[in-house]
């Protein structure tokens, strides 16, 4: 029997990490190398990106989805980077199967920077499939977690769910210099951090109830798949990695659930 895999929301911060050999990136190369030695090698990946955050619900089904470059006034180096990789039929069609209605294939966008520039250090040879999700801005929080309830049994299946977002992301309050988080992110990001690990869903979903909400999550694309992703977990345990925070207003934290399962 194949174990069950294990799902992961990663922080992804600035699209240089691609470029990046840092404490950060080493811990998501270690997070794949354990999800490959203890569960076995993700037969493809479903990928939730907060870059892909559009009104409905949608799932690719290229068979070599192309990379998009969504962003911009970056180094060159940057945009030369190449994540080249086949997408999944079999995987396009399963998550029709579990969504119904409810989703519509969409091929016009790709695997955009907040998928590559993680999966660059978690899998860097390429060579897995990877199928993107998009985020719906139709969804509420609630809603986001119950469309990624209905993704679960994929898990069963040999599929690695990954979000890709940040708990805090607020580019207008952005400090470059600042190694840090500010007062406001680092109070919100350990709000969110502790009852994810508690496994309170409803208390995430409900994050607009902290005093610092809007400050950390002005616009709720970067938030919402890790509800997707808590969803998904089947309330399976979480673990945290990369707890850290920088440049002021960006939280770094991801988590992986059913880490330890047997």
């Amino acid at each position: 029997m194949t174990k069950r895999m294990p799902v992961v929301f990663v922080g992804h911060g600035s699209p240089m990490m691609a470029l990046e050999d840092t404490e950060i990136t080493r811990t998501i190369h270690a997070v794949g190398e354990r999800i490959a030695r203890d569960f076995g090698r993700p037969k493809a990946i479903l990928a939730v990106s907060a870059h892909w955050f559009v009104p409905g619900t949608f799932v690719q089904s290229a068979p070599e989805p192309k990379q998009v470059y969504d962003m911009y006034g970056f180094p060159q180096e940057l945009y030369q980077v190449k994540y080249s990789v086949k997408g999944d039929a079999s995987l396009t069609h399963r998550v029709e199967e579990l969504l119904g209605s409810r989703v519509s294939v969409n091929d016009e966008w790709g695997i955009d920077h907040g998928t590559w520039t993680v999966l660059v250090h978690m899998f860097p040879e390429a060579d897995i499939p990877v199928v993107q999700l998009s985020v719906s801005r139709g969804l509420s929080p609630q809603e986001s977690y119950e469309l990624g309830r209905e993704l679960t049994a994929l898990r069963d299946e040999g599929v690695l769910i990954l979000g890709s977002g940040n708990v805090v992301h607020n580019l207008m309050r952005v400090q470059w210099e600042n190694p840090n988080g500010t007062v406001e992110t680092e109070s919100f990001n350990d709000y969110i951090r502790d009852a994810v690990l508690e496994g309170d869903a409803e208390k995430v979903a409900n994050f607009r109830s902290h005093p610092n909400a809007r400050y950390a999550v002005p616009t709720p694309d970067h938030f919402l798949p890790l509800l997707y992703i808590m969803g998904a977990a089947d309330g399976d345990r979480a673990e945290a990695f990369n707890d850290t925070c920088t440049m002021g207003a960006l939280a770094m934290t991801g988590f992986i659930f059913g880490g330890n399962e047997e």
